[in-house]
């Protein structure tokens, strides 16, 4: 029956609910390469017993053994990884076996103060089923004794094959120690960073091409009209009047000169205001289009273009930019001030890293950057620097305009003199080439300011993507250095993850007033809670940000189940559901494995419907290079708790009552019984 108050338990067997974030870090730092040395398999299966991992690490420590790299610290950390998540009717014969071998190795390693104590201790405490209290308090004081890493390392790991007297004996300090250490490290602000993806590199939109070659036929053609045109004026006025015609030439050419000089920033100027005005209007009043990354299939599905990753880049713009806003503007105002600058920005970033299998989230640390950039520039009065760089000052406009109307005057007095003492027929052609060469030379100079604002537009580009790609950089290496540092050890999240569980073990046995003489067996599992963030190291098993905690307590009375949630930052369980089944409710219990779903376990009762449990989710699509999806499956699963779970259901399923009396920690079986 289940008991009727407040519960947070959520399942859907048969879909998928949330969004369920992923993430691969790059560490590698668990990969134990074929030729590596005893040495290094050792030091990695340390670790993986560290983080949650006995059966990988057990095989490694095992591994550097058989290649003589032994003694007592080695024979530890092996002995805890043989019994870590286990309890002894979980170890076959050999392992038995292979245990009370180890008892006898151990007696020859050479004395010191640490490992071989700790060693010893755990031998004493698999073999006090069945002794007297007096041989328990001795034992008890000597594991008190011990130094606090090995003291800590031995009650964490030897959990399900302590007797119940001893259990219910430490139970006070191992909670007393869960209390100190589940926010240890600050653990709130840290775990979200676990999640975190490892971001992609730093990149600018470099500059367009340069066109400027395309202009230069066009000037060569245009100019060497204009010089024919202005050849004929000027030889025409010096054969007529020399002196008249060389102070008038020596006039326009010095004004055209100036014209030219202050011409070019002005005509350069105006049409980079242009158009940095036109993509700012463009790119604010553009609507949203579909993602070509989508599918048609999804489309026709009714998904929305938002889902596609050109709008998760605009949807993630407008999410920092609303939230790095400058003093004196409100979120909306800001939002709109900025739509152009934010559009811009977001179809860069957008263009830039569309790739297959990018996520957002691995360039939210640029998108982030950028926002308070905005931020910073609005306040330093740079935000749109364009309108002050390309605005021409005042002066620069009246030394243009004077120069081209003194030039307009010269070049006609030119042709006047040009045309004065000669026929009319001259004079009518004289002034032709005038007019002639007015159209040639606007054309000549357009197309001369058109080439020159478009090298200079190259260069300032240029120099732009330069300094956009040196601070971008360098707040990739800041942002990545802050992941390193801040971002939690698999040991740590491991380490946090079993204080829940003994605070949350502690919290049931006081709800239910029992205590450790009422238990025959336990186990706990531990799986994820939709909806979820959930990341891991390469070769690692996946940590969540939701948990589900499922504690099953085998008592004389029967079993009971106890799940719960538990938001891994905050360490909150919002609620519980309990639920009590007979021996003899169990009828079957079924393991089902999906490429799709992932793993399911499925508890099959005689007087209701079959409970089934997500252990995990499927993961084959978020395989890395070199990664094998079996193996990864079994870390997983080792993580989870999942092995000693399903023997201890399938063999209450099978037996009731019976295997319970049978299989517990107060009466293990003998190194010669048989599997």
């Amino acid at each position: 029956m289940t008991e009727g108050f407040p519960s947070t338990h959520n399942e859907a067997h048969d879909s998928f609910v949330g969004f369920q974030a992923s993430e691969v870090h790059g560490s590698t730092i668990n990969i134990v390469p074929p030729d590596a040395s005893p040495q290094k398999k050792y030091e990695v299966g340390v670790r993986c017993l560290e983080e949650g991992l006995p059966g990988r690490a057990r095989e490694l420590i095992w591994d550097a053994i058989t290649h003589d790299h032994d003694g007592p610290q080695i024979r530890f950390h092996w002995v805890l990884a043989m019994l870590s998540k286990r309890a002894h009717h979980d170890l076959s014969a050999e392992e038995r076996r292979q245990l009370d071998r180890t008892r006898d190795v151990m007696q020859g390693y050479a004395e010191d103060k640490d490992w071989k104590p700790g060693l010893q201790v755990v031998f004493d405490l698999l073999a006090l089923p069945g002794k007297a209290d007096s041989e328990t308090a001795a034992v008890l004081k000597r594991l008190r004794d011990l130094a606090p890493p090995q003291r800590d390392l031995i009650v964490h790991h030897l959990d399900l094959v302590l007797t119940s007297r001893t259990k219910a004996t430490l139970w006070a300090e191992i909670c007393e120690l869960a209390k100190t250490g589940q926010f240890r490290g600050d653990r709130s602000r840290r775990v979200r960073y676990y999640f975190e993806p490892d971001p992609i590199g730093a990149r600018a939109r470099p500059p367009e091409e340069s066109t400027a070659f395309r202009y230069r036929p066009r000037l060569a053609a245009w100019t060497g009209l204009f010089v024919v045109a202005a050849g004929f004026l000027g030889i025409s006025a010096v054969i007529a009047e020399p002196l008249t015609a060389i102070v008038e030439l020596l006039i326009a050419l010095g004004t055209g000169f100036l014209a030219a000089r202050f011409g070019r920033p002005w005509w350069h100027n105006k049409h980079r205001l242009q158009a940095k005005e036109q993509e700012l209007g463009q790119a604010s009043n553009q609507e949203p289009v579909p993602d070509p990354a989508r599918s048609p299939a999804s489309a026709r599905g009714g998904a929305a273009a938002a889902d596609g990753f050109t709008s998760s880049v605009r949807n993630s713009f407008e999410h920092y930019f609303g939230t790095y806003v400058p003093h004196g503007f409100d979120r909306p105002e800001w939002l709109a001030h900025t739509a152009g600058i934010r559009a811009v920005l977001a179809a860069e970033v957008a263009f830039l890293y569309r790739e297959s299998r990018i996520s957002v989230d691995r360039v939210n640390w640029l998108i982030r950057y950028l926002a308070q950039d905005a931020k910073d520039r609005h306040n330093n009065g740079t935000l749109f620097a364009h309108r002050q760089r390309y605005r021409t000052p005042v002066t620069t406009k009246l030394a243009c305009v004077l120069a081209l109307a003194v030039l307009g005057v010269t070049s006609l007095a030119v042709t006047v003199t040009a045309a004065g003492s000669a026929s009319a027929s001259h004079g009518l052609l004289t002034f032709a080439v005038f007019c002639g060469a007015i159209g040639i030379g606007r054309r000549a100079a357009s197309v001369w300011l058109d080439m020159r604002s478009e090298e200079q537009r190259f260069a300032e580009e240029t120099q732009e993507y330069h300094r956009r790609m040196y601070a971008r950089e360098e707040e990739f290496q800041r942002w990545q250095e802050h992941l390193n540092a801040i971002r939690p050890s698999d040991a740590e999240m491991e380490a946090w993850l079993s204080h829940d569980k003994v605070l949350f073990t502690a919290d049931v046995l006081r709800h239910h007033q029992l205590t450790w003489y009422d238990i025959i067996a336990h186990t706990i599992l531990t799986t994820p809670a939709r909806p979820y963030r959930r990341a891991r190291r390469r070769g690692g098993p996946w940590r969540y940000s939701r948990y589900t905690l499922r504690l099953f307590l085998a008592t004389r009375n029967g079993i009971r189940e106890i799940s719960t949630e538990v938001d891994f930052a905050r360490a909150t369980r919002p609620g519980e559901q309990r639920t009590n089944y007979r021996f003899d409710a169990f009828s079957s219990v079924q393991v089902t494995e999906d490429d799709r779903i992932g793993y399911e376990m499925a508890l099959l009762l005689s007087n209701g419907p079959a409970r089934t449990i997500r252990i995990k989710d499927a993961d084959s699509h978020q395989l890395e290079p070199y990664e094998n999806a079996r193996e990864l499956s079994q870390i997983n699963l080792d993580a989870a708790g999942f092995a000693h779970t399903f023997r201890l259901l399938e063999g209450i399923a099978a037996d009731g009552k019976a295997w319970i009396e049978r299989n517990n920690a107060d009466s293990p079986p003998s190194a010669d019984s048989t599997d």
